[in-house]
């Protein structure tokens, strides 16, 4: 190791052994579920006995459901960039190609940019022109949305904006009429036919061509950052099927939004990008710091917050997020927004979502209100978290989850013929929040401005006014689409279409804090001169806006469910605006954390991986039990010893009749002295290779697992060294390690096992698999519920 280590100041010779056995350098892959022992590389690179041999073909190589090696994956990297560095000063060749590797990171930035940012305008211009198909055609051509058809109309005004004689609703087209009963009874029908229709073929592709392509996405990135190995997650049939299916999904009326599945999209992107780039295509780590900037990317695309999107990368996805990696996310996010802004696929020159035209300053006395929607915000989230999952587990236990085209489309009807009577049900989730983000001015058509007009004597047009009777139709629709969405969003959530829980949460959280406030307004209006509301609310004034407590309600909402707080804050500012109610919206952030934590720490995401059996260490979460080392470690007192390979002696027969993932090498059978850790998988991939190059490897041969080859009877066959494969630094804990002390050294350096040793002696090992258990079990969970290493 030490030699390894000099070797830029001994022979050339040594340099080029290091070298090829960086590249030989093999990782821990456990194929067995239930195997009681993992592999562990440490951080320097193994040695090869002959430099000139090739690199064999799948050695460090990762299976899939398999967690990877952070620190052998950054050993590699080391070694390659420090052999580019150094051929860098021989050549002008040699030097360029080190500044064309330097620059291929931003340039992959880029490129993930530009693509994730096309795809998102598509998704936004496809799915509001295919939720639009369920109300009606545009006559002019069909390809235009309810929005576009109408602006192109003379014979639009301004009360009645939406609807022009070139757009008709599907019983004109049919019957030719627009009112009545049987009217109502078509529309109704064809809303339903066609939410029938979207559902259908959103859950027919995902199971037909790529069931990864369901859900949200983000548990599985979250995951699959943390070092754990999906093969198809972001491949590029997952990424074709879910764009298609996220436009056929949110079109179709469900409750669920396009946001989050924007996130898989992105990182999609970037995963089949990073196959143009040797750097990042033969390495694990590397490629996980592209993918946790395309998480960055995926919320700056749904949002059109590119500093939310680097900040919720950081705060709720990423596991390893360098200063580099800051970087890069943020000029990935800026790329991908200006892509966005370009395509313009709201039509209004803006990149925010549901940009805000009020800016009336908040008095101190409401933040009591923004609190009480923070509560309201941690219990939603907490009680939509704990109903979700158990949902989810139904499914997963029972006949439900054997159905799943079934199952999308009772929900879809369902959904539909509840949602089209009442009108803020009937929109989508995006219209929705923007029509409860809205502030009333005296020529808003909307009913929820159904004001009466009051002559005050002052000239104030949006002064506070008395409810009329349109906005009290308007706050008992409101009240059952809050129902309506709270039920119908936990069964939606999980299902096998693309599915994102932003929006309905913030929906949910939206029409919450705009019950409250038009309730405020009305108490300021009428209690003008009361103790609460003297001396900053007088009469004619424009005291209270109730948008301004929808949009705080949706952060409290959304914040529940995801236990997001400084990132939601951002996106929520730069979503809407109004960066001068950032105090609110951290009030309401802030309680709803700590009131949803007070019934559960973890959030939705770390729900659904929990409930998916991923091997994922949550880095908020404490290891609060005092065991020891001892107490987790493999094998347990009344187990079998562990299965260990010694430096001499066993033939290759004996390797390959071996059924454990991986094997501690120790000097003999008797001493136990640890001398390294070699995988099974590689030790097999090099038998074969052997048995193919080298004459006289029979079952016979002995493996050597030392510098020299021992003494053998001349009529013995070859032996055969693995030395090159075996890691020679493997990390070892003692016996009487806090097992809070070794929790943090898996999480911090992304160790996949370590051995324990007892005066130099090896006693067993602990892999991230016992640590989930033991933690578990410690909890009064089920440790079974672990299914993957």
């Amino acid at each position: 190791s030490a030699q390894c280590d000099r070797c830029l100041n001994v022979t050339s010779l040594l340099c080029l052994k290091c070298t090829f056995c960086s590249l030989l350098s093999g990782v821990y892959e456990e194929s067995n579920g239930t195997s009681r022992t993992a592999g562990m590389n440490g951080n320097g690179p193994s040695r090869l006995v002959d430099p000139l041999e090739d690199p064999l073909p799948g050695v460090g190589t990762y299976e899939d459901f398999n967690t990877i090696d952070w620190v052998r994956e950054k050993s590699k990297d080391r070694d390659r960039h420090r052999e580019i560095t150094n051929k860098s000063r021989q050549s002008t060749v040699a030097l360029l190609h080190s500044i064309s590797d330097a620059f291929s990171g931003w340039l992959l930035m880029l490129l993930v940019g530009l693509m994730s940012g096309a795809l998102a305008g598509g998704i936004d211009i496809s799915a509001h022109w295919m939720t639009d198909v369920k109300g009606g055609l545009c006559l002019r051509g069909f390809w235009f949305n309810h929005e576009h058809c109408c602006w192109l109309s003379n014979e639009t005004t301004f009360q009645e904006r939406d609807r022009c004689p070139q757009w008709q609703s599907w019983a004109e087209l049919i019957t030719g009429k627009s009112e009545g009963p049987f009217a109502y009874i078509m529309n109704y029908l064809m809303y339903i036919f066609w939410a029938l229709m979207f559902s259908f073929l959103a859950v027919i592709l995902v199971r037909a061509f790529a069931p990864y392509a369901c859900g949200s996405g983000i548990p599985e990135i979250k995951t699959i950052l943390s070092g754990f190995i999906i093969r198809g997650y972001l491949g590029k049939w997952t990424l074709i099927i879910k764009t298609i299916t996220l436009v056929l999904a949110v079109s179709s009326g469900l409750s669920l939004g396009k946001e989050g599945p924007l996130v898989h999209v992105a990182c999609c992107c970037a995963n089949i990008l990073c196959h143009l780039f040797t750097k990042y295509r033969k390495n694990e780590a590397k490629r996980r710091e592209v993918l946790s900037a395309a998480a960055a990317v995926g919320v700056s695309v749904a949002f059109g917050a590119p500093i939310g999107g680097v900040l919720f990368s950081l705060e709720e996805v990423s596991y390893y997020f360098p200063l580099k990696t800051l970087w890069r996310s943020f000029f990935a996010a800026l790329v991908a927004a200006f892509t966005l802004r370009s395509i313009n696929p709201f039509g209004n020159s803006r990149l925010v979502l549901f940009y805000v035209e009020f800016h009336t300053p908040w008095h101190l006395v409401e933040l009591a209100p923004f609190i009480l929607l923070g509560i309201f915000g941690g219990l939603w989230g907490a009680l939509f978290i704990k109903a979700n999952i158990a949902w989810c587990r139904l499914r997963k236990t029972t006949c439900l989850g054997h159905y799943p085209v079934i199952e999308v489309l009772v929900v879809a009807a369902l959904t539909a013929l509840l949602a089209y009577p009442n009108s803020y049900t009937r929109m989508s989730g995006s219209e929705l929040i923007s029509e409860l983000f809205n502030d009333c001015s005296l020529l808003d058509s909307s009913q929820l401005c159904g004001y009466k007009q009051v002559n005050t004597g002052v000239d104030n047009s949006l002064a506070d006014r008395p409810a009329g009777p349109g906005l009290y139709t308007a706050l008992w629709q409101l009240a059952l689409a809050l129902v309506f969405k709270m039920m119908i969003t936990v069964i939606t959530f999980g299902m096998k279409v693309p599915s994102g829980l932003f929006i309905p949460s913030m929906a949910v959280g939206a029409i919450a804090g705009r019950l409250l406030g038009v309730g405020m307004e009305q108490l300021a209006y009428y209690n003008h001169d009361s103790v609460i509301f003297k001396g900053w609310c007088s009469q004619g004034a424009d005291c209270i806006t109730p948008g301004l407590y929808a949009m705080v309600g949706a952060a409290a909402c959304l914040g529940g469910v995801t236990r997001m707080t400084v990132s939601l804050v951002v996106i929520m500012f730069e979503l809407t605006g109004g960066l001068e109610y950032i105090v609110p919206l951290m009030a309401a952030t802030m309680t709803s954390k700590w009131v949803a934590d007070a019934f559960g720490r973890e959030g939705i995401y770390e729900a659904h991986i929990r409930l998916n059996g991923y091997p994922f260490l949550e880095p908020k979460e404490e290891f609060e039990h005092s065991s020891l080392a001892v107490d987790v470690m493999r094998p347990r007192r009344m187990d079998p010893a562990l299965a260990v390979l010694t430096q001499e002696g066993m033939t290759v027969g004996e390797v390959e009749s071996t059924h454990f993932s991986g094997f501690p090498v120790v000097v003999s059978s008797e001493s136990q002295r640890l001398v390294g850790f070699v995988l099974r998988r590689d030790l097999l991939i090099s038998i074969d290779n052997a048995r193919k190059r080298q004459d006289g490897i029979v079952s016979a041969s002995q493996v050597v697992f030392t510098e020299h080859t021992p003494l053998l009877p001349p009529d013995a066959p070859p032996p055969l060294r693995l030395r090159c494969i075996m890691d020679l630094s493997p990390f070892t804990v003692t016996d009487h390690t806090p097992m809070d002390i070794t929790v943090d050294i898996f999480r911090k350096l992304g160790l996949r096992q370590c051995l324990v040793t007892h005066n130099g002696r090896l006693l067993g090992i602990i892999t991230k698999k016992d640590i989930l258990k033991h933690m578990a079990q410690m909890a009064n969970r089920d440790p079974d519920s672990i299914l993957f290493n």
